[in-house]
């Protein structure tokens, strides 16, 4: 190929990219209409009453906009439940292993209003779907564990936790653990209104053997 026609199809393949992303370019106002859509069809049916072509249907959206976006579906919920997600414990540091963990607690306490229908929709479909169990543990899951194991190894560094404490490999999954529990079993923590406080300081302070001093 000459020089010249290198160029040229550089430039062709350059003007496809371009015509292909304004294409599919959709505005922020868009997007909330489609993953609104989506967290409807969840509360309504599960993630099993979740398609493309439904989505596309509410939303008058071209079902082929969607896959140039999310290209399947577990990437479109994924998205949709993620899109105005606040994490709950990545940020965390307030200096003490203590602090964190119940600046955690308080953080938790603070979104007990979470949405019902969508959490138990959104569990149920991690257990059944691995797709959609994969995608939500790389952007959900284990940015939270990941802040959590590195509050431990801070207070590890610190002096404050002991390198060998066999509790701490479980702390992580008993904190999730207890943000889906506490609203199954609602009943059982209806009277004690800050439930993740009481569970950090009668269960997870006492395991890492941590106090005030």
């Amino acid at each position: 190929m000459t020089p010249q026609a290198a160029s040229t199809t550089r430039a062709v393949s350059t003007d496809a990219a371009t015509a292909a992303a304004r294409r599919s370019k959709i505005t922020p106002e868009r997007e909330t209409e489609l993953f609104e859509a989506v967290l409807d069809l969840l509360r309504e049916g599960g993630y099993d009453a979740v398609t493309m072509e439904g989505v596309a249907a509410r939303t008058k959206c071209g079902k082929a906009t969607l896959y140039r976006q999310w290209k399947n579906k577990p990437q479109l919920v994924t998205a949709a439940l993620t899109k105005n997600r606040c994490p709950y414990f990545a940020g965390v540091d307030t200096g003490t292993l203590i602090g964190d963990l119940r600046e955690v607690a308080r953080l938790a306490s603070c979104r007990r209003d979470r949405d019902a229908e969508l959490m138990e929709a959104v569990s149920q479909a991690y257990v059944r779907h691995p797709d959609l169990r994969e995608a939500l543990y790389e952007t959900v899951i284990q940015p939270e564990v990941a802040a959590v194991d590195a509050m431990l190894a801070r207070g590890v560094e610190r002096g404050e936790l002991a390198p060998d404490n066999p509790a701490t490999a479980f702390v992580a999954p008993c904190l999730m653990g207890m943000l889906r529990v506490e609203r199954v079993l609602e009943e059982r923590f209806a009277d004690t209104p800050e439930t993740m406080t009481a569970f950090i300081e009668s269960v997870i302070l006492p395991a890492l053997d941590l106090d005030e001093q």
